[in-house]
């Protein structure tokens, strides 16, 4: 796996004679430095080395073992290991470095070289157990610069037994001898550098993946230069980098590609990252990729982790059976390889699925562990379960519920929630107490649910969860105003520079003990400038568990006092944490109603409405100048069919399928907007009714969406029709005061990608109609210039959507597809984006807050506004729209506006404006 180590052959010095019986002979010398020749050759030209190996062997048999080449066919046959190694197969190097162990046996030191060898094979077959008592035998016979090797081949197993701070010790101690053998220095670097990783210690991490880079490259080691470019994903990937992360991906892939197993490995390890960072869609694509390929390379050591990223990335998605059955396999293997250390990651998937399924839940609880569980990444603990938010206090000593988790489960949580502490993991055993303490308030437990609340407050390392566990207190006290606060306080502790920890209202500071358990991740100075980003990163998480707490009790409290503002701005915070972003407004102590400004430019801008969901109840907030209402929508499952029955009706329409009617359809469509208008815009405090906010208006609307109601295209209800509509996954530009628009004339650049009839008529209807406008190429470094370049950009190329992986949806230009995550290098971005591709704005949001695809992605990297479709659009149809469109913002009018009109009067339905369509692009 691209993880472990690969520090190259091990090549040891001469090693002097031991052999009683025998003077020293000359072909002997002679034929034990070509084998020590083929060992040194080994990391650069393995089969080379191996035919060199084959050749020493087939003089040395001229001889017994024992006798005077017993030493040369010793190294011979470790130098066919080492080579067989570096080619994939794991087995027939342990089995040709057990016959290097015989074949020295009157040779303690060679018979020391051969176990030293073995320690990192049996370590990548699945026993680093076993490598490490192999190394404690090797030990005894080495002296000098084979220990620090030695070092360096024990720290494989020291990171694969889930104990990187001893993997980073033995390393510390070995780079400084190994100064003249810059394979096993790199690979101490390598080694260091990914232990550094797991202990979060990113900067450092990277600085010794660098230096393994550079020196492996002098050397000719281009083995080992692949392995740390192609661990520089991971380690971008888990320090919140995603960019930086598909930039290095793309590299490594290109590198490695060849050699399978690592490749394999290395997406392993990338969608690691990628779960850390809320995109388990692609990572789930990476890992079914990868899972079969390590199996093919019989590759066992890094079998397990993958199947523990693929058993996350399922619960993450909402599939629970997938993840339990993937997870017990992974925990049976962990088990069996004696990995004792990663075993309650695997246990707290396995029980979380359970929790998440009721149907999945044994009626005498979790009786065999050894049965088999499994997990994720140990740093990003995957908690799914929303906390349990009763209405009343009293509600909280109800009944429990017939889908409760039972007794035994809850006492398998905290048990784990123990088991992952002492083992090291302590932000998962955290997490885990939280769990189940909401789970025992479900269950009407409440002396056990504030037990773990207790614990969970006194011995987290992250203030954010500890305050988290504060807010679950008070709310069982009843006091959902110092629940709020606490919850406010614990999403501020996410931002270093905050104030919340040095007040002095409120609750004091929740202090926790500063001991971490050997192997788990210390911390670095979460106060240092570089530090922001990451902190944040690894925060999400459990911030978002907290934020969707808050939410909750604000939806409560909302009920009981009818205060729509508390609910705004926790959906708001949520989906600032998601962003990494402080939330776009005052706290609650100094809210007010958005300022006008002069002239159009003032915050709050026309009406907003933001949907959000607790469970499958669905709400909506409305507010404008004059006031704030929240309002019950009913299901939201029941609205996302709506929204699938719509798109898929467009579909047909659009599409023409032979033998329907294209009435039908019309027909069928109208009718399901207008239910789904009337129960999400109609009625008190939305649009429709008297004296709500935005009521008769026909200014602005911006729409901030939950979950899959971002599919919808919103300008098609009937109470939106003709109204410039913006639809975006916050509300922070609502928010905020409107910039002043550029002045001059825009300068905007149009694209015609391959295999549309009326794509170069209508990129050269766009050039026509704007003042500085002109046509670019359609290749890809010629649209990611024009991006850096273009106040407006027009795309008239096929799109394609990828609802499992939203960053890997793509557009396709002359020269290949254009990847959603191709745009997160990009230094700048238009203003405007119309892309006219088919679906090209169709988006998933794994969170609130978190809208990707190719909207998304364009958005969250500085546009202001993108025009694109959300279902299919006719290449002949699709002209006659985008005439009108640029005729209309060339005339000054807002893309919203200009959308608005240029849909009713050509009646091509499907586009959407997303982001903050009010302002001109010029």
């Amino acid at each position: 796996m691209s993880r472990q180590p690969a520090p190259g052959p091990d090549a040891t010095g001469p090693c002097p004679r031991t052999g009683p019986s025998h003077e020293p002979h000359q072909d002997d010398d002679r034929l034990v430095g070509r084998a020590e020749a083929a060992v040194r050759l080994s990391g650069t030209d393995p089969r080379r080395a191996l035919s060199e190996a084959r050749a020493v062997l087939a003089l040395t048999r001229r001889a017994e073992p024992a006798g005077p080449y017993g030493e040369a066919a010793s190294v011979a046959l470790r130098a066919s290991a080492l080579a067989a190694r570096e080619l994939g197969d794991l087995e027939l190097a342990e089995e040709r470095l057990r016959e290097a162990i015989g074949a020295a046996r009157e040779h303690p030191r060679r018979v020391a070289q051969a176990r030293m060898s073995l320690v990192t094979v049996r370590a990548q077959l699945g026993d680093p157990e076993g490598g490490l008592h192999l190394a404690a035998l090797a030990e005894r016979h080495l002296t000098g610069t084979d220990l620090a090797r030695l070092d360096v081949q024990r720290s494989v197993a020291l990171m694969l037994l889930g104990r990187h701070a001893e993997a980073v010790r033995h390393c510390d101690r070995a780079i400084g001898p190994l100064d003249e053998d810059p394979r096993f220095q790199a690979g101490a670097l390598l080694n260091r550098g990914l232990a550094h990783a797991y202990l979060e210690r990113y900067g450092r991490a990277e600085a010794d993946l660098a230096r393994c880079a550079r020196i492996a490259r002098c050397a000719g080691l281009d083995h080992l230069v692949m392995l740390a470019e192609g661990n520089l994903p991971f380690v971008a990937g888990r320090r919140g980098d995603i960019a930086a992360a598909f930039t290095r991906y793309r590299a490594a892939e290109e590198t490695l590609f060849g050699f399978p197993e690592r490749l394999a490995a290395m997406r392993t390890d990338f969608a690691e990252a990628l779960v850390a960072a809320r995109l388990p869609g692609e990572a789930r694509a990476l890992l079914e990729q990868a899972v079969p390929e390590l199996v093919a390379a019989q590759a066992h050591a890094a079998i397990p982790q993958a199947r523990l990223s693929l058993a996350q990335t399922a619960l993450l998605s909402g599939d629970t059976r997938l993840a339990g059955a993937t997870a017990r396999t992974a925990y049976a293997e962990l088990a069996a390889q004696g990995r004792t250390a990663w075993l309650p990651l695997a246990t707290e998937v396995v029980l979380r699925a359970r929790l998440a399924d009721p149907a999945d839940r044994p009626r005498d609880g979790f009786t065999d562990p050894a049965a088999g569980l499994g997990s994720g990444a140990p740093e990003t603990p995957s908690t799914q379960e929303e906390p349990s938010s009763p209405g009343t206090p009293s509600a909280l000593e109800a009944p429990r519920s017939l889908d409760a988790p039972g007794e035994d489960l809850i006492a398998e949580l905290v048990a784990c929630a123990d088991e992952l502490a002492a083992c090291g993991w302590s932000a998962a055993s955290s997490a885990l107490r939280l769990t189940a303490a909401t789970s025992a308030v479900r269950l009407g437990a409440l002396g056990r649910a504030r037990e773990q609340l207790r614990i969970a407050a006194a011995t987290a390392t992250r203030p954010l969860v500890r305050w988290h566990a504060v807010a679950l207190r008070h709310h069982l006290d009843g006091d959902l105003a110092q629940a709020l606060a606490a919850a406010a306080r614990g999403i501020e502790a996410t931002h270093p520079r905050c104030v919340a920890d040095t007040e002095t209202s409120g609750d004091a500071v929740p202090q926790a003990s500063t001991a971490l358990p050997t192997g788990g991740a210390a911390s670095e100075d979460v106060h240092a400038p570089e530090r922001d980003a990451e902190l944040r990163a690894h925060a999400a998480r459990p911030a978002e568990d907290l934020a969707s707490f808050g939410l909750e009790i604000a939806i409560d409290h909302a009920r009981r006092t009818g205060d729509a503002w508390a609910v705004l701005e926790w959906s708001e915070r949520w989906r600032a944490v998601v962003r990494g972003a402080p939330p776009p407004f005052p706290p609650l102590e100094n809210r007010r109603l958005p300022v006008p400004l002069p002239g159009d430019r003032r915050a709050g801008a026309g009406l907003l409405v933001e949907l959000v969901r607790r469970g499958d109840e669905l709400f909506a907030v409305t507010a404008d100048d004059s006031g704030c209402a929240l309002r019950a929508l009913g299901s939201y499952q029941a609205a996302v069919e709506a929204t699938k029955r719509i798109r898929y009706g467009l579909r047909r329409r659009v599409l023409r399928d032979a033998g329907h009617p294209a009435g039908a359809d019309d027909e069928a469509v109208a009718r399901e907007l207008s239910a789904l208008d009337r129960r999400l815009l109609s009625g008190p405090g939305t649009l429709a009714s008297p004296g709500s906010p935005g009521q008769g208006a026909a200014g602005p609307v911006t729409i901030v969406p939950t979950g899959a109601l971002g599919t919808l295209p919103w300008p098609l209800l009937p109470s939106l029709r003709g109204r410039p509509v913006s639809v975006a996954a916050d509300a922070a530009r609502w928010f905020a005061p409107a910039p002043a628009p550029p002045g001059g004339d825009p300068l905007v650049l149009s694209v015609a990608g391959p295999g549309l009839d009326h794509a170069a008529a209508e990129a050269a209807m766009v050039a026509a109609a704007h003042r500085r406008a002109r046509r670019v190429g359609a290749s890809r470094a010629e649209v990611l210039r024009a991006l850096e370049q273009a106040d407006v950009l027009h795309v008239a190329a096929h799109g394609l959507f990828s609802p499992r992986g939203p960053m890997l949806s793509h557009i396709t230009l002359d020269d290949g597809p254009l990847m959603a995550y191709d745009l997160l290098t990009a230094r700048r971005m238009p203003r405007l984006v119309v892309l006219s591709a088919c679906d090209a704005g169709m988006a998933h949001a794994p969170v609130d807050g978190a809208a990707l695809g190719l909207a998304g992605t364009f958005l969250d990297r500085g546009a202001v506004c993108v025009v694109a479709g959300v279902v299919p659009v006719r290449d002949d149809e699709a002209p006659a729209l985008m005439t009108l469109l640029h005729t209309l913002l060339a005339d000054g009018r807002s893309p919203a506006e200009a959308l608005a009109l240029a849909s009713e009067k050509t009646a091509v339905p499907g586009f959407v404006c997303f982001g903050d369509g009010r302002l001109p692009a010029g």
